[in-house]
């Protein structure tokens, strides 16, 4: 596959059994060949949108040293700031050439999860920042609950499968700031390639080029969206849970030509995370004589742990 494929979710949420099924069907094909879609019919207004990247432009423009009181210790970036160069891709050992806020969940009537989360970071010099990134990270989440809808179907499970998972899961928005490049970089992309760790990701900003897809022939291709669609790929936990049926495809965010060093580039992925207690066990309905268990059991905080370890955001 050279492209990636574009779907609706209008489709799904139509209430025409027809349109709903021609969703299931094209964004099941599209993550069991490639792992990505471009999909337009989110719940993310363009106010919304707007308002989110002027925020988020304004916080790193701040000076350093007030972005640096919102890097928090101990907390494997979970939430906050994360400087420039912190964060590496899995095997790599240059620092990836961005920067980069999270946003966490905003958990509701549970006081064991609210507990085991690191609380939001509020940021007093910008009025507008939190507001606005909560509400995108409400609406993101929303958006990413009906796809997973369709992927249960897909997979044959019940439709609200993944629901219980995912309320009040680990979630995170992650704005993204790629600074203009100074000078030539050693070894070091503004993204180095990598799979995600989560169930999916739902990507803001995909509208240039920068984002590549490595396809199952081993071919780079561009990702590029158009302005209304957010870019959705599968995860790793999800792709473990499917017996990679599903598939995590690897990808990365490369430099800029040289005459577009001067620019910075903003992009910001959702990455739905669900519960600590997920199993990602195989599932059954993925196993069968031609395709057997691929991975141990194991649940999703277990391998979130692990896999900050490997990307330098959690020391052992």
């Amino acid at each position: 596959m050279d492209m990636i494929p574009s779907v609706d979710l209008k489709d799904f949420v139509s209430g025409d059994p027809q349109r709903k099924q021609k969703f299931i069907t094209e964004i099941g094909n599209a993550f069991e060949q490639i792992g990505f879609v471009a999909l337009s019919g989110h719940f993310l207004s363009d106010t919304l949108v707007k308002d989110l990247y002027k925020e988020v432009k304004n916080f790193f423009d701040l000076p350093q040293e007030i972005k640096d009181k919102y890097e928090i210790e101990g907390i494997g970036g979970q939430r906050g700031y994360t400087s420039f160069g912190k964060e590496h891709a899995k095997g790599k050992k240059e620092g990836d050439l961005k920067e980069f806020w999270h946003f966490g969940q905003y958990v509701v009537d549970n006081p064991k999860l609210e507990a085991e989360y690191p609380a939001n970071i509020m940021v007093t010099e910008l009025g507008k920042f939190n507001s606005v990134g909560k509400e995108t990270y409400k609406m993101l989440e929303k958006t990413a609950k009906y796809v997973l809808r369709a992927l249960a179907l897909h997979l044959g499970l019940e439709e609200y499968y993944f629901d219980k998972f995912i309320l009040n899961g680990n979630s995170i928005l992650r704005p993204i700031h790629y600074p203009p490049i100074t000078s030539e970089p050693k070894n070091a992309v503004r993204a180095a390639a990598h799979g995600d760790i989560n169930l999916i990701t739902l990507l803001m900003g995909a509208h240039g080029r920068g984002l590549q897809v490595k396809n199952h022939e081993g071919e780079w291709i561009d990702a590029i969206a158009k302005p209304d669609q957010l870019m959705i790929n599968v995860g790793d936990m999800l792709s473990r849970h499917t017996n990679n049926k599903l598939k995590s495809t690897i990808h990365q965010v490369v430099n800029p030509p040289k005459e577009l060093w001067g620019t910075s580039r903003y992009s910001i992925p959702f990455f739905m995370h669900p519960i600590s207690e997920m199993p990602l066990n195989c599932l059954e309905h993925c196993i069968d004589a031609e395709h057997p268990k691929q991975f141990e059991d194991i649940t999703a905080g277990e391998f979130l742990h692990e896999r900050l370890i490997e990307l330098g955001l959690i020391k052992k």
